[in-house]
């Protein structure tokens, strides 16, 4: 995807992870007059266990299928955890894999119908972070959310995220690492290019994230986000799979400040809804 990877994609990603190990991470000595911040070639082979002409035909793409072993091997040596561990065994091209054109996501009538009977911020999200559908609660928590935007471009394009995200810079690394083990190695997803292309050349940030080559899932958590209406919000976030697609929720702490700031939110919602009917209704006793 418009990166080295897409044409020898186990080197590239052992060759990033590598330059993110320190030696005394591996209990390494540094040497002052190192050059390298991360591990050298030989340093990685010397602790996996492997020769360093075998290694380096690894990273250089001459040996597309290690073994198991091997690859181990080498997740331990570059501190790789479970998920990591599993991206870097998918990279090994093992035998030819027809690919299916992938079908149009499409939001089923049944989530719909959860998402306005939820009494909190919802919405439904796509493989590629594109939002399929969301309920009034969520545009109001974020206009950002609303159906047609793509979350990892609202975050890395838009202003407004900055000051929304107690924390954007570490919103930022996560949502990448996760869009990147979503899209796991379907390099060949339009959708996907598109969107690695589009960002990579208009965000700075995006480009240098995406080397590093972090892969994570982005499961519950609870973060801090800014409304410029109500405030500060503290809420819990929990991503709930379904047929294919992601059922993202946003709950506070029962009796909690954030609580009772979502209703606010809540209720101005109504209100701003209320007065949009009202609008339309005279309009149409009008004849305009």
């Amino acid at each position: 995807m418009t990166e080295r990877s897409s044409e020898n994609r186990l080197g590239a990603y052992l060759a990033a992870r590598r330059a993110l190990v320190t030696p005394e991470q591996v209990g390494l000595p540094t040497a002052p007059n190192r050059r390298v911040p991360g591990l050298r070639r030989e340093e990685v082979a010397l602790l996996a266990g492997i020769s360093a002409d075998y290694y380096l035909r690894l990273e250089r793409g001459r040996d597309d299928n290690p073994s198991t072993q091997v690859l181990e091997a080498l997740a331990r040596v570059l501190l790789l955890d479970d998920v990591e561990t599993d991206h870097l065994l998918g990279l090994v091209v093992t035998r030819p894999r027809a690919r299916r054109p992938r079908r149009a996501e499409r939001v089923p009538d049944r989530l719909h119908h959860l998402l306005a009977a939820l009494d909190v911020p919802a919405f439904v999200e796509g493989r590629t972070f594109d939002v399929l559908a969301a309920n009034p609660l969520a545009t109001a928590l974020s206009p950002r959310l609303a159906p047609g935007r793509n979350r990892l471009r609202s975050l890395l394009l838009d202003p407004e995220e900055r000051e929304f995200h107690d924390d954007w810079d570490r919103a930022v690394v996560d949502a990448v690492a996760a869009f990147r083990h979503t899209v796991g190695d379907d390099i060949a997803d339009p959708r996907a290019v598109e969107l690695v292309g589009e960002l990579s050349l208009a965000s700075a940030r995006f480009r240098s994230v995406w080397a590093r080559q972090d892969v994570r899932r982005l499961d519950g958590n609870t973060t801090d986000v800014h409304h410029p209406v109500v405030g500060t919000l503290r809420l819990h976030r929990d991503k709930l799979p379904v047929d294919g697609l992601v059922l993202v929720v946003y709950y506070p702490d029962v009796d909690s400040d954030a609580a009772e700031k979502l209703g606010l939110l809540a209720s101005l919602t109504t209100a701003d809804a209320g007065t949009s009917v009202s609008a339309d209704a005279a309009r149409d006793r009008s004849g305009h």
